[in-house]
């Protein structure tokens, strides 16, 4: 199957303890992507991913390693099938299994460059404390109006166009806790603290963008052979040297999912799979537009489902 539909991967957030052990169990062809994702990471990553506990697998250094591996093991078994989307995009971390899916690259590169972006937002996050905050029922006018009014008290800028009504805040924190204060007086119908270890996708990540600009440079990047819609452009790219420049840029800017979303719609894309863990992209897709139709694997059971079909 080829062609018609795209492949959505899922980033931070998305991750749950067990994810990926029915594939494992039930694919043994999947084994050599955890067994990959194992020796790259020097730890039983696989071992995190199913077992826990949910404290380790929330950290930042084992999160986005591990839904990259799950999602991954998933795009394994498709390829297997002979599936071929005609566009890709991922969500934040997402970015780097689009890049696998697309052919540019391998995926023991993506684990190990995702595996040196942790580690740098990591520490970029115990140097430069920030934190994130979910704004729901605001317009994008009335956030930015917000962060302006709060940049006062520091960093703060929406990091997240996820869906209407839907946008992540990131920064300093007494910036994002003022920004947060506003946005309910304004009207938002809830605001969300997110646990996360820093101020992604904001200047707070400066040096850990330029320490991941040192990791990509040595990584080999092919030109894509279907189109990735990349989060800091919201546009579809296809040489290597410019889908580089775009994962290097996507640490300090704004993740511009909702656009990106209208993008593929506007290149004629409908049909979407979420390609790993949890249902999140399901959902803004709903929200950004009622003619999408995703449907999601994430295990064995939904992989059945979605191949039967």
């Amino acid at each position: 199957m080829s062609g018609g539909f795209g492949y959505l991967f899922p980033g931070q957030g998305s991750q749950f303890v067990g994810m990926g052990k029915s594939l494992r169990e039930e694919f043994p062809e999947t084994r050599a992507v955890f067994d990959l994702a194992d020796e790259v990471m020097e730890i039983s990553l696989s071992g995190i991913a199913f077992e826990g506990p949910e404290e380790t697998l929330r950290e930042t250094r084992y999160t986005q390693p591990a839904i990259l591996m799950v999602s991954l093991a998933i795009l394994s078994l498709l390829e297997e099938k002979g599936w071929r989307p005609g566009i890709v995009a991922g969500h934040s971390l997402g970015e780097y299994s689009a890049l696998v899916a697309a052919k540019v690259l391998e995926p023991r590169d993506a684990i190990a460059a995702v595996k040196r972006r942790a580690e740098l937002m990591f520490q970029a996050g115990e140097k430069w404390p920030g934190t994130m905050a979910a704004v729901l029922g605001l317009g994008s006018g009335e956030v930015e109006q917000v962060c302006r009014e709060a940049e006062e008290t520091g960093v703060v800028r929406p990091a997240n166009w996820n869906a209407p009504g839907q946008i992540v805040l990131s920064g300093e924190v007494p910036a994002v806790e003022k920004a947060m204060e506003l946005a309910k007086e304004r009207g938002a119908k809830r605001v969300v603290p997110l646990p996360v270890s820093g101020a992604f996708h904001s200047e707070l990540m400066g040096e850990a963008s330029e320490g991941l600009r040192e990791c990509l440079e040595a990584t080999p990047f092919r030109d894509a052979e279907v189109p990735v819609v990349v989060n800091v452009d919201a546009a579809p790219l296809t040489r290597g040297e410019d889908l580089r420049d775009a994962l290097v840029r996507q640490l300090r800017g704004a993740v511009r999912w909702e656009e990106g979303m209208r993008r593929m719609g506007e290149e004629g894309f409908t049909r979407f799979y979420e390609v790993g863990p949890g249902r999140v992209l399901k959902g803004l897709a709903r929200k950004i537009d009622r003619s999408f139709e995703v449907e999601n694997i994430e295990d064995a059971e939904s992989f059945r489902k979605a191949v039967g079909a």
